[in-house]
């Protein structure tokens, strides 16, 4: 049974807005208690939504408060820029569908002091936590920079 958009995003909402170690870790622990079909579950949406957010348009964004030495926009790498796709995730739900509607509500998540990677752990800790054992997942959706081609069109032979 795949868990809803609404129980994801109400567990996504005990993070308080931020991915940090504590919240996470916390999230962990609850998620932990529950049946691993609720695990599974959490990871799925987790994976989609950090997917539906790999588009160029969020991704071409430069880091918020970094410039180069002369002074031109630091890009994002692709590790900070799934890092700030999960802070966008831990921001919840209001957040997460307004930067498909303005681009620019991204950019604040781009900042090098907004690191969301916390996030990606927390099915894991909770499969390790509920079964004692590692968990080697793998779900329907990449959330690798890039995997979604259709938000990376130049991308596409």
């Amino acid at each position: 049974m795949m868990m809803t958009w609404d129980e994801f995003w109400a567990l996504i909402g005990t993070l308080k807005g931020e991915a940090d170690d504590f919240g996470c870790n916390q999230l962990a622990v609850e998620l932990g208690a529950r049946p691993v079909a609720e695990i599974r579950g959490f990871a799925e949406r987790l994976s989609e939504a950090l997917y539906r957010l790999d588009q160029e348009k969020f991704g071409a964004l430069p880091v918020a408060d970094l410039t180069s030495r002369d002074g031109k926009p630091f890009p994002q790498s692709g590790d900070s820029f799934l890092y700030a796709r999960c802070a966008v995730v831990a921001a919840g739900q209001s957040v997460w569908e307004s930067v498909f509607v303005d681009v620019a509500r991204f950019a604040p998540y781009t900042a090098s002091t907004c690191d969301g990677e916390s996030l990606l752990y927390v099915p894991d800790q909770a499969y390790k936590l509920a079964t004692g054992e590692e968990w080697d997942r793998s779900t329907r959706y990449c959330f690798e920079t890039f995997s979604n081609r259709e938000g990376w069109p130049h991308l596409q032979a």
